[in-house]
């Protein structure tokens, strides 16, 4: 498993928009994000710690190295 990145919810929102995921709606600081039946809740956070961004990732059934890859490219 590659070492995530400490980024930013937003950049996060963009990562997983890249990925095939939609923006469903948002209730006050945190983001719902959907794609088919797979869905995750996004905090808009400054800066999110590495454990809460994998487990964004855990619940949208993102693999991990896909995701720094998606990021980095």
């Amino acid at each position: 498993m590659p070492k995530l990145p400490r980024i930013s919810g937003s950049d996060c929102i963009s990562v997983l928009k890249r990925m095939g995921f939609a923006q469903v709606r948002q209730r006050g600081s945190h983001v719902i994000m959907r794609r088919g039946q797979q869905g995750c809740v996004v905090p808009m956070h400054r800066e999110m710690k590495v454990g809460t961004l994998a487990g964004v990732l855990r619940q949208a059934g993102v693999d991990a190295d896909e995701f720094v890859r998606m990021w980095h490219g």
